[in-house]
């Protein structure tokens, strides 16, 4: 089987071209920039060039596949992007891969969406879900809430460099997931005939609050955090205020987020029926606790080693 990635240079994109090369598929990585995306060059990765604004690019880079893998999505902070490449373009690319006979197409959407239509981002998901739902296809849609590769930013680094977390205050808990975890299971899905026109849940064991993170980052990092609280009525406020002012769209949609927050939705789901379709032993997808765990004995033992070459040359310094 032949594969056509888009998004391969993203968080999630690039584990997929990793884990889709390993297990021997023949892949292609629909890209605008080869020089940012080189890194998959040297994997064993085909590049090609594609661009969704530039629809007469999408045909070409169909010629040989067999399945669509989705792993792109326009930034909320781009409104006109968003609606341009994730809803017109897409629905282009869907229509270019019934034509060519594309045997199974993967889209990446988001757990819950269906619950918060106003936002933007969610809303664009939900009209490319309906599309390959009519499309006639066969396709697999999986839910996605959190990466664990986006909690080191914005809580553990913080929590090391004494930095202040800022943190909404809400309750909402995400089942955060390592992208290696969901290329492994998205590759595998594409051999599981039962997998074959459902939209599935893709997340982790536990959903955790914020709060929670910052108190485990503590705990391994043996430092106190600094906690910053933004009360979401201000956020509220602020999203309204934005959407007077054109060039503050970026900051809008943003905001448009604190919805989500306000209604303390948790964005988790059982995983108990994914597991048993795709055959995968619960034990096997990694936890947080521990990929925490690794990161800050990695992080601690860099630092243990800067301070001795740090102390070395101040010895010699001395003599």
């Amino acid at each position: 089987m032949s594969l056509l990635i888009l998004g391969g240079t993203g968080t999630l994109g690039r584990q997929i071209v990793r884990k889709a090369l390993d297990e021997g598929f023949q892949v292609k990585c629909f890209v605008r920039n080869f020089r940012k995306a080189v890194f998959l060059k040297e994997w064993g990765a085909e590049l090609v060039y594609g661009d969704l604004k530039f629809l007469e690019t999408i045909p070409i880079a169909l010629i040989g596949v067999t399945a669509i893998i989705d792993a792109s999505t326009a930034r909320p902070s781009d409104l006109y992007n968003a609606k341009q490449i994730d809803l017109y373009g897409k629905n282009i690319l869907i229509e270019a891969a019934k034509k060519a006979k594309i045997r199974r197409y993967i889209f990446f959407s988001i757990l819950n969406s269906n619950k918060y239509p106003e936002i933007p981002l969610m809303s664009l998901k939900l009209k490319i879900e309906n599309q390959l739902n009519l499309s006639g296809l066969n396709y697999t849609i999986f839910n996605l809430a959190g990466f664990f590769q986006g909690i080191i930013s914005q809580y553990a680094l913080p929590v090391l460099e004494k930095k202040s977390v800022w943190i909404a205050e809400d309750n909402s808990s995400i089942a955060y997931i390592d992208t290696q975890d969901i290329a492994k299971l998205a590759i595998k899905s594409l051999s599981i005939s039962n997998a074959k026109n459902r939209v599935l849940p893709l997340v982790g064991n536990l959903a955790w609050n914020s709060l929670q993170i910052i108190e485990m980052c503590e705990r391994l990092s043996g430092q106190r955090s600094k906690i910053s609280r933004v009360p979401i009525s201000f956020l509220k406020f602020a999203t309204n205020l934005t959407k007077f002012f054109q060039w503050t769209w970026n900051i809008s949609e943003r905001l448009a987020f604190t919805e989500v927050l306000n209604r303390g939705d948790d964005f988790y789901e059982s995983m108990d029926e994914v597991h048993k379709l795709l055959q995968v032993n619960n034990k096997d997808i990694s936890s947080l606790d521990i990929y925490l765990q690794e990161y800050f004995i990695k992080v601690m033992r860099k630092l243990k080693e800067m301070n001795y070459e740090v102390s070395e040359d101040s010895s010699e310094n001395i003599f």
